[in-house]
């Protein structure tokens, strides 16, 4: 298949995962790299290959979303430069971010261009001073006396917050931040140390961290700012940088299985890796914070504002040993929240990320039994045939095997899994598109020159042809929103679940910088890559998944469904786009029913209790988000941490009075699919012996995660059996008339 152009065809049509940055270990790199040609590679690179070319670094007006201010290309890569060495905008000051941005984004692009890296040097000199002066205040903050008594508030997110005015004020909000930090450890039930050491320990460990930067690093980071000021999927890495994507693509590591970027100090969970250990505890979310990690039972470490591959590295261990981390929950209204959770580290290998699926005896509303089949696709992979047998796997062949095997149980209709599906190979899901909807246009891409080409399937004839329905989420992304959206497109299936999809419909290559400078450099292996954003994807019916992402039919109450999970939550993303819309031979399975279906399932929904805990939560935590002030008065915070253990009791017993009774499912794995009989799906515990240490908080927080039902999943059955039920009589209806 010819997709891309020839000039980047061998690249990227094998992985085309959400973010590249993985657990490895970091590499030591003793040899000092000249950073000026590298730098100097890279801004051409992105003016030359990135998709938005022609775009130079001296643009006036480049590229926006409406919602963004006006500035210069220069004035951008600024900014993120400022943003990614002060994300909370304390350290600097208005008048430090004024005299840079007047200095330098004059000239910034053709200093870049020749090799002159002053603007980033200087600009990070000012940063480490500013860090060591307020580093030796707040450890006087730190020490002095607290009531807690305060009526005062602090700004609990400040990436959009101006600069303060001056260092007077600079210091009156570092007063109340360091307060708000002292009373959050207060506020811990089970503190790791007092809090004002915790919180001294804290900044003179990112003093540290700020005082070992290195020429080359602090170049590096400025590189990142500048590729990222192009869109948030383009992203200079250096050779440390690469040995972590490399782990992350053969999907074989050993550590908890999950994907992580640094956010406002922390460590965020961006991605689960499904079928590794964190998924397979079922407790850590996207987008959950870690506090502290600790080996073992020995006693938890301070990981707030620590740098990103220190943090990896606590966490990544010996196969078979226990780490804990002290995590602030994605959902929390709190940020002195803390959930602890043990996770026995392991080696995550593609296998743990098949497809696999379930034969579901469920009951319709009339009291009739009916067998759904419940597909999982944790991510869109493929392997290289290396025999030529043609034994390679991929997403396609297995889930043409388990489908085979659910139509031979009689399923009458088919749910599709894609939440938290991060994408994966173009090809399957183009591939695994014509299972349904056979031979047909699937995706359209555009290049930076504006040419669209369009990438089809030759399925002859669609292999499942039942009643379909695809659950996606913000965390489905890429290819799994590409596969999503053609099933929509062809009217093929209802996609139910979050407002919309993650929103990434770019394509990336990875580059070689060393191969792209002057041949008498001799920093050419030392030169790190760069992902540069090529292609942008387009829908059949002609609009662009980037931005948009996929929008549901049918959307129901889940908490992954916030704006803070997205594209459109990231840096300079492109924005939304259509092109000419594509034939198809459209099918009839679902505009006829989906405003029945809509106005069953929110009736449902109504009425189930699980959906409306999860509608309370968000609204509680919208309301947080908006409000953006957390109380600096210890008896209110207090009075709200004990309100929220309060609501989680009375769950509890709500959950134990209406327990949820989970229909009988079996197993269709590839393990499975040959077996004469399939067995039963059990909920598999964790033995007794993974506990080293006697902690209530995780005995507490695993004991939540196995009493919580999935309510997405049970009103997904739902409506596929509503679906089933619709297209079977309009079928008899048509029949009879007919007749």
């Amino acid at each position: 298949m010819s997709f891309l152009t020839k000039k980047l065809s061998s690249v990227l049509l094998i992985l085309l995962f959400l973010f590249s940055r993985g657990e490895a270990s970091p590499t030591n790199e003793t040899a000092s790299t000249d950073m000026a040609p590298v730098a100097v590679t890279v801004a051409r690179m992105l003016e030359q290959g990135h998709y938005l070319h022609p775009l130079s670094l001296s643009e006036k007006n480049p590229p926006r979303l409406e919602s963004e201010p006006p500035e210069t290309m220069s004035e951008r890569v600024l900014r993120n430069y400022f943003n990614m060495l002060d994300y909370t905008h304390l350290y600097f000051t208005k008048g430090d971010i004024d005299e840079f941005t007047q200095r330098f984004s004059p000239t910034l692009a053709s200093d870049i261009l020749h090799g002159d890296l002053t603007a980033p040097r200087e600009i990070f000199t000012r940063f480490r001073q500013r860090v060591n002066d307020r580093v030796a205040k707040n450890r006087e903050l730190a020490a002095a006396p607290h009531d807690f008594a305060s009526t005062n508030n602090v700004e609990i997110d400040r990436k959009k917050a101006p600069w303060p005015a001056d260092l007077q004020q600079a210091d009156k909000l570092w007063a109340d931040r360091i307060e708000a930090e002292l009373l959050g450890e207060n506020l811990i039930e089970h503190p790791l140390n007092p809090p004002a050491k915790v919180v001294t320990k804290r900044y003179d460990q990112f003093l540290k961290s700020v005082n070992e930067q290195s020429d080359e690093d602090v170049i590096k980071t400025f590189l990142v700012a500048l590729s990222q000021s192009y869109d948030p999927h383009s992203e200079y890495m250096s050779p440390s940088d690469m040995e972590n994507f490399n782990i992350q693509m053969r999907l074989s590591l050993v550590g908890i299985g999950a994907v992580l970027r640094t956010d406002d100090g922390y460590a965020k969970i961006v991605e689960v890796v499904p079928g590794g250990p964190a998924d397979k505890d079922g407790r850590l979310k996207a987008n959950d914070k870690i506090a502290a990690v600790a080996q073992g039972a020995q006693p938890f470490e301070d990981v707030v504002d620590m740098k990103l591959d220190k943090v990896v590295e606590k966490i990544r261990g010996s196969k078979g040993s226990q780490v804990r981390l002290q995590v602030i929950p994605a959902n929390a209204t709190d940020p002195s929240k803390r959930k602890v959770i043990e996770i026995t580290r392991e080696e995550v290998k593609l296998k743990e990320s098949e497809a696999k699926g379930e034969v579901i005896d469920s009951i319709n509303p009339e009291g009739k039994q009916v067998k759904v089949g419940w597909l999982t696709v944790p991510s869109f992979y493929a392997e290289m045939d290396k025999h030529g047998e043609g034994d390679a796997k991929s997403t396609t062949k297995d889930v043409r095997r388990i489908i085979e095997r659910m139509k031979k149980e009689g399923i009458e209709g088919l749910v599709i899994d894609l939440r938290r599906d991060g994408g994966g190979s173009l090809e399957e899901a183009i591939n695994l598109t014509g299972l349904f909807v056979g031979s047909g246009p699937v995706v359209q891409a555009k290049d930076a020159n504006g040419k669209v080409t369009v990438a089809k399937d030759e399925e002859g004839q669609p292999f499942y042809t039942g009643p379909v329905i695809v659950l996606a989420n913000r965390l489905s992304a890429s290819a799994s929103e590409i596969f999503a959206a053609a099933l929509q497109d062809y009217g093929r299936a209802v996609i139910v679940g979050d407002q919309r999809s993650f929103g990434k419909g770019t394509v990336q290559t990875l580059l070689d910088v060393g191969k792209f400078m002057p041949l008498f450099h001799d920093e050419g292996s030392k030169a790190g890559s760069l992902k540069l954003t090529i292609q942008k994807f387009y829908r059949v019916s002609g609009g662009s998944t980037q931005h948009r992402g996929v929008l549901s039919d049918i959307v129901l109450p889940s908490p992954t469904d916030t704006p803070e999970i997205g594209e459109s939550s990231l840096p300079n993303p492109l924005a939304y786009d259509e092109v000419d819309p594509q034939p198809v031979n459209k099918f009839a399975f679902t505009s006829p029913f989906i405003t029945t279906l809509k106005e069953r399932s929110a009736d449902r929904v109504s009425k189930d209790p699980e959906f409306r805990y999860i509608s309370e939560d968000m609204k509680r935590f919208r309301e947080k988000l908006d409000l953006n002030q957390l109380s600096l008065n210890e008896k209110i915070r207090k009075e709200e941490l004990a309100q929220e253990k309060a609501r989680k009791a009375e769950r509890k017993k709500e959950r134990k009075l209406h327990p949820v009774i989970e229909p009988v499912a079996y197993e269709v794995s590839l393990d499975t699919v040959d077996k004469p009989a399939l067995p039963k799906v059990t909920i598999k515990k964790k033995p007794a012996g993974d506990k080293v240490t006697k902690d209530p908080d995780a005995e507490e927080d695993e004991a939540d995660t196995a009493q919580t039902p999935d309510p997405i999943r049970h009103e997904a059955i739902n409506i596929i059996q509503d679906l089933t039920s619709d297209i079977q009589n309009l079928r008899a209806a048509k029949t009879a008339q007919g007749g």
